[in-house]
């Protein structure tokens, strides 16, 4: 059954959207074995959620997104997780990631301006004990965010020549 999850994840990591009938049609596999297996991945915490990928630049609506190195001290018996636990539980929080190099945890917010990420960042983030250092970094634009491109490719007016 493994090599049929991985297909099936491929797929749905690819399209959430496609039902289960044609997932089967696609792996030549029977559809109720196929919807047993999503909805045991499902239950088992495989699957956490399926979602939308947006295009900002598409959008009425302006959010403000910005990266966030953290710095950290690991807590004895506990490692990073105490913190990122701490962290990730902020709504603006979109994502926390454990990285190698000069910082340690890797942040992901939104919010609806500058101020109010600058703001989480004084008076939540630098403020937590174990918090040594940050540096953010908003984002100007996204070109391509999960394997999904976001911006239409450069019209050319001309063949392009090769030597």
């Amino acid at each position: 059954m493994t090599a049929l999850r991985n297909k099936i994840l491929e797929i749905l990591e690819n399209d959430a959207r496609i039902p289960p009938s044609e997932i089967a049609v696609m792996l030549d596999e029977d559809e109720s074995t196929v919807s047993q297996e999503i909805d045991r991945m499902e239950k088992e915490g495989v699957i956490l959620g399926y979602k939308v990928i947006v295009n900002p630049e598409r959008v009425t609506e302006d959010k403000v997104s910005c990266l966030i190195e953290v710095s950290v001290q690991p807590e004895r018996g506990y490692g990073f997780d105490k913190i990122a636990e701490r962290i990730y539980r902020f709504p603006e929080v979109r994502s926390v990631l454990l990285v190698s190099g000069r910082y340690d945890l890797l942040l992901l917010l939104e919010g609806r301006t500058m101020r109010e990420i600058a703001d989480f960042v004084i008076e939540k983030l630098s403020v937590l004990p174990n918090v040594h250092a940050t540096a953010s970094h908003f984002l100007l634009k996204k070109y391509k965010e999960q394997g999904i491109t976001l911006v239409a490719p450069e019209k050319r007016d001309r063949l392009p020549v090769s030597p």
